[in-house]
């Protein structure tokens, strides 16, 4: 049985993908292999770092690729309602399309693995968790469930009721960005049969503001497969994970009141933030000393001696684009609604 950790990244992400690297480096306590899924063709600097590390792969497999994405695409043109608000808005057929391909990971080279975000630094061994995996099909270690209902399933509350037949669904749900399950969980029948209960009206109970989380769960909670996860089964032990919690720093690790840390997620913090900090600007961004430590771990060199503000005209200048870059936004989309109207 071989363990390993995906995560998925392109250029974009470049400094936040060498922390995470280090970081499982340095805290997981063994070597573990490590499989990029691309996001998309964005890899110039990826692939230059992938050459560096004799753990670390790219995923190169087309067909797996093309087969989830295409799974997943006709999984959300079966969901009505989000088609025709994605189409108002302006959107893609199908929203963040790439951030599906983490399900590549069901069709890869490990049997039992971790998949991680590449916005995330590995805290703490993870031996325990594989171990999980022998008694379980998919194991998390978040506290989504005490968010609202609403982020995961927000369709009619009868159907999510025919669906799931669960009162605590609630205590189900997770977030797509740190799960660990095993290679093949989803047979081809099962995976039929899933598609199947989308096409047939099931689609519309999942939300459409994180498409490829809400898929995922709907896969997990409406397969039945066996669910484990520590931060509701095992609440007095686990630790948060957020960036927003409050963290004591020991030896460039995080604890939560004593107890280490298994990772710390940097979710929702834009990934321009830390290229700019690793340009050398001073962007505030949570356990900031924590997170260069990481990144340039192997290139202290190249790591910025000092950190400056930009000046007033640049801030200024962000602040014009941003605001032009929306106001375009806000006119093609008004132009597609009233096309739209006329010609259906």
């Amino acid at each position: 049985m071989t363990d390993g950790i995906y995560t998925l990244a392109n250029d974009v992400v470049y400094d936040q993908l060498v922390a995470l690297l280090n970081s499982i480096e340095v805290n997981a306590g063994r070597e573990i292999p490590v499989c990029v899924i691309p996001y998309d063709d964005r890899l110039d600097k990826i692939r230059a770092e992938v050459a560096t590390r004799s753990n670390v792969t790219l995923l190169e497999d087309l067909a797996v690729i093309n087969y989830w994405e295409n799974f997943a695409t006709q999984a959300w043109k079966a969901h009505h309602r989000a088609q025709r608000v994605w189409r108002e808005r302006g959107l893609p057929e199908v929203y963040r399309l790439a951030m599906h391909r983490k399900l590549c990971a069901l069709h890869g080279i490990f049997d039992k693995f971790i998949y991680f975000d590449a916005d995330t630094l590995l805290m703490g061994p993870l031996d325990y968790i594989y171990q999980k995996l022998d008694d379980y099909d998919w194991v998390t270690n978040d506290f989504q469930y005490k968010s609202d209902l609403k982020y995961i399933f927000d369709g009619n509350y009868e159907l999510q009721k025919q669906a799931f037949n669960d009162d605590n669904l609630q205590l189900k749900v997770f977030c797509a960005g740190w799960f660990a399950a095993k290679k093949n969980i989803f047979s081809e029948p099962i995976l039929a049969d899933l598609l199947d209960k989308l096409k047939a009206g099931e689609a519309d109970i999942m939300a459409l503001g994180g498409p490829d989380q809400s898929l995922f769960n709907y896969m997990v909670c409406r397969s039945g497969i066996a669910y484990y996860n520590f931060a509701v089964r095992e609440i007095e032990q686990i630790t948060g994970n957020h960036w927003s919690s409050q963290f004591d720093v020991i030896d460039k690790v995080l604890y939560d009141q004593g107890r280490q840390l298994t990772y710390l997620h940097y979710m929702s913090i834009p990934a321009s933030q830390f290229t700019r900090l690793c340009a050398g600007e001073d962007v505030d961004i949570p356990y900031r000393d924590t997170f260069l430590h990481y990144r340039y771990l192997k290139s202290p060199e190249s790591k910025p001696q000092s950190y400056t503000r930009p000046s007033l005209p640049i801030r200024l200048q962000r602040y014009t684009n941003s605001f032009f870059r929306q106001k375009a936004k806000n006119i093609t989309l008004k132009y597609r609604n009233f096309r739209d109207k006329i010609f259906h």
